[in-house]
């Protein structure tokens, strides 16, 4: 499945913090998520957590930081 890519997006590929108000993360190959800020989510934490290339999540994510691997971080509005 691809993703909405109307409203732009930010391509991670470093290991820097990256701000914004993303809808979706869009992981375009095997990635490990070193830190994330999601809005109204419980649960245990995302970091360290690998996800499989061609998978997202969704939610208002503010903040992502990758250990290695890469993603398209969606700006757009659109649903999951």
């Amino acid at each position: 499945m691809y993703a909405d890519l109307s409203g732009g997006f930010e391509f991670i590929s470093d290991t820097n913090a990256h701000t914004g108000r993303f809808s979706k993360i869009y992981f375009k190959e095997d990635t490990v998520i070193d830190a994330i800020t999601v809005k109204n989510v419980t649960g245990n934490s995302l970091a360290g957590e690998t996800f499989v290339a061609d998978t997202y999540i969704c939610g208002i994510i503010t903040s992502i930081t990758l250990t290695s691997g890469a993603c398209l971080a969606i700006t757009s509005d659109g649903t999951c």
